[in-house]
């Protein structure tokens, strides 16, 4: 079975547009800092938000009238998707598309809010309608109803490499042959409790910008958004192998199985890898999976640019990789570290048919994928 790369979209701290936020990376633009903070006390942190620009093109629908951000971001990039494979809401058979949510932390910004709302006006707040927006799966609820889906729809739940799990799903999905195209999307929304979260966790830099690939881990900074990946059995990248759902019990281990997942999907020994390096232990750990599968390749992180997504992080990197083979270009990779860095600098990719996609996450989980130049 062949599954291909239809259509692809994304809502970034960079902006929405597919073509204008890949050439702002390749310019060496990052996304714009701005500080949360708890409403109720003093500290604050670094975060990238997306800008209000990102969703002028969302259309108006019922079911987003009181959803949040998280559901908007999904809404959005699902739908970019779609549009890229020239496909719309009306051109689809609703029984032969599924669709596959993947989320991280977006189901507890739910929960926090519903309950914040009964705080503030009081128990006639805790209406039965309300009740949906607390659970994992509202967005994938929400996007099903705009795109009329009557189909299959899975969320799945995990960390920064959830994505990549998601796409598994949706390959092991598309072995139907009822089916035409599986739409996966990854989405997460920000939120001042998730940041002090991950601050106590030790995970977080107090201040900006992120660095990659440092002497040592000062730590990452959370930002928000979505990505979606259209699977069909045409496209103008292919899906050459793919891992997700991968785990390791203990951060020493994070090299080692990291390894093993690149030698699963094939990874060359000259690969350019789309990598999640986010100044935490992740960036050792891949760097030394470089070095042991693929010690002539080259990693580069789109983390630098747009900031630790979490669960839209591994199809934000999955995009970079379609859109690397797509444009045969890709902005300059941090490691192995250059003496004298061209931080503005793409290089080409012309004659590479293969970029591997690598996703580790910070609650141990990993994925991986190779992606290839179709000849559809």
């Amino acid at each position: 079975m062949s599954l291909h790369i239809a259509g692809t979209g994304w809502v970034t701290p960079l902006g929405s547009g597919i073509d204008a936020v890949w050439q702002r990376i390749l310019d060496g633009d990052r996304a714009e800092v701005s500080q949360i903070s708890d409403p109720l006390g003093t500290e604050s942190y670094p975060l990238y938000r997306v800008p209000a620009t990102a969703l002028q093109h969302l259309p108006p629908h019922p079911r987003l009238r009181r959803a949040s951000g998280i559901s908007r971001f999904a809404a959005a990039a699902g739908l970019a998707a779609l549009a890229e494979a020239k496909l719309s809401p009306n051109d689809i058979d609703p029984d032969k598309i599924a669709l596959v949510f993947a989320v991280a932390n977006g189901g507890v910004i739910y929960t926090k809010r519903f309950y914040s709302d009964i705080v503030a006006t009081g128990a006639e707040a805790a209406s039965p309608l309300l009740f949906p927006e607390t659970v994992f799966n509202a967005a994938a609820s929400h996007l099903a109803a705009i795109i009329g889906l009557s189909g299959t729809t899975y969320t799945v739940v995990g960390d920064g490499s959830v994505g990549l799990t998601g796409l598994k799903v949706g390959e092991d999905l598309m072995s139907d042959p009822n089916l035409d195209h599986c739409l996966i999307v990854a989405a997460e929304e920000a939120d001042w409790l998730l940041c002090d979260a991950y601050a106590k966790w030790r995970l977080l830099r107090s201040v900006g910008p992120l660095e990659v690939f440092g002497k040592t881990a000062q730590g990452t900074i959370l930002s928000e958004g979505a990505g979606a990946v259209l699977l069909s059995r045409t496209g103008s990248v292919a899906i050459a192998a793919s891992s997700g759902g991968g785990h390791f019990k203990a951060r020493h281990e994070a090299a080692s199985a990291l390894s093993r997942v690149l030698k699963k999907v094939g990874s060359r020994d000259d690969a350019i890898i789309v990598s999640s390096a986010n100044g935490t232990f992740v960036d050792a750990a891949e760097a030394t999976a470089l070095q042991q599968v693929s010690p002539n390749g080259l990693l580069y992180s789109p983390k630098v640019a747009l900031g630790e997504g979490v669960g839209a992080a591994g199809l934000w990197q999955i995009i970079i990789g379609a859109l690397a083979l797509r444009h045969q270009t890709l902005p300059v990779p941090q490691y192995p570290r250059a003496q004298n860095p061209l931080p503005n600098d793409a290089i080409s990719l012309e004659g590479r048919d293969e970029v591997t996609v690598l996703s580790c996450g910070l609650g141990q989980q990993i994925g991986a994928a190779r992606l290839s130049r179709s000849q559809h």
